[in-house]
């Protein structure tokens, strides 16, 4: 899963009662641009789930790791696409001790933002903005998670993204990069 790359930072709604704990919300929006790594923005277009959904077996996880809490195969995780994204909703079992041990930092909002696990299998790019802006119509989805820290991620992995998609190995961003992490590292040191 090399091409394997992670978004999120939606609010989930979390709820419980009598059925259990209810987990709810927007794992991605559509066509907002997202910064990602200063690299390039994204936008993630309507319909880029639809055979994802359709296709693979997508688990939801605490912090895109550890023993699935609910997957779409057992029909425990329903995933949707409406007007405004990918909607997930689960209901998770509250005798579960893993799912016992995260209610709380959930109701306490500890846990509380969505974020998705994906490969683009489709995508075209806008070399024409600065920076260039990716448009992603379909992915491979690998899991749907409620995380502590949205994971937009930073540079390295968005420079990957963006030279996997490019074909290229190298690209003119990287002397920003280092120019930015040379700045950064005398102004640590305190050379002006």
């Amino acid at each position: 899963m090399s091409n394997r790359e992670v978004r999120g930072g939606i609010p989930a709604e979390v709820r419980a009662d009598a059925s259990g704990v209810r987990v709810s919300g927007y794992a991605a929006v559509f066509n907002q641009a997202a910064d990602i790594g200063g690299m390039f923005r994204e936008i993630i277009a309507p319909g880029a789930f639809t055979a994802a959904i359709a296709r693979d077996d997508v688990v939801f996880l605490i912090n895109h790791d550890g023993l699935p809490l609910a997957r779409t195969r057992s029909g425990t995780l329903t995933l949707t696409e409406d007007a405004k994204g990918l909607r997930m909703e689960t209901t998770l079992d509250a005798a579960d001790p893993d799912v016992m041990s995260i209610v709380p930092k959930m109701q306490r909002g500890d846990l509380d933002k969505m974020s998705f696990a994906f490969s683009a299998t489709k995508q075209s790019w806008d070399e024409t903005t600065d920076p260039p802006t990716r448009t992603i119509t379909e992915v491979e989805l690998y899991d749907v998670s409620i995380v502590t820290s949205p994971a937009y991620d930073g540079t390295s992995i968005a420079m990957r993204s963006l030279e996997e998609a490019r074909g290229k190995k190298e690209h003119p961003a990287h002397k920003r990069i280092a120019e930015r992490k040379a700045r950064t590292e005398q102004v640590a040191r305190g050379i002006r």
